[in-house]
């Protein structure tokens, strides 16, 4: 059975999906950047400080092409994962790809409710100019994630996703 990929932007929910996802198909679910901290024995901001975005952007894609294909898993990637080397193919050629499609606005709602510090990227950016750099990363983004598979919105359910994904797997 294949694996699933979720990709989209920072806060578009595919750790929380990736979970949810991962018991209605009865597959195990990883979380690519919770992978990055156990290898590095460090937090992905810490990474960025001491290392880099390049740097890490380097460890993403080793952890990324670490996952074996056909093992019944779901990954959440990180938001720029697969816009990075050749992640977007390493993905497509080891799985089925979702682009989980949310409105900047929403993102930038979403984040501005939890600990942005988490996301190196984005944890400069004001709340007013939040949703217009969201943007311009999702245009940035979507040559990359308009690649997937399949495309959701937040409103996609759960039993949805896994009706459009079962006769694929």
């Amino acid at each position: 059975m294949k694996n699933v990929f979720l990709v989209g932007m920072p806060s578009s929910g595919k750790s929380t999906l990736g979970r949810r996802l991962a018991r209605a198909l009865k597959y195990q679910f990883v979380d690519l950047d919770k992978l990055i901290v156990a290898d590095q024995k460090r937090s992905i901001p810490e990474i960025f400080k001491a290392e880099g975005e390049d740097y890490f952007r380097k460890v993403e894609k080793s952890a990324l092409q670490a996952i074996q294909p056909n093992q019944k898993t779901v990954v959440a990637t990180g938001g720029g994962a697969p816009c990075f080397f050749d992640n977007m193919c390493f993905i497509k050629a080891n799985g089925l790809s979702v682009f989980i499609n949310i409105s900047p606005s929403l993102l930038a709602a979403r984040i501005l409710n939890h600990d942005k510090d988490d996301r190196p990227l984005l944890s400069e950016f004001k709340a007013k100019d939040l949703e217009k750099e969201l943007s311009r990363r999702l245009t940035d983004r979507l040559p990359f994630y308009s690649q997937a598979d399949l495309s959701i919105s937040e409103k996609t359910s759960i039993q949805e996703i896994v009706a459009l994904l079962v006769p694929l797997l």
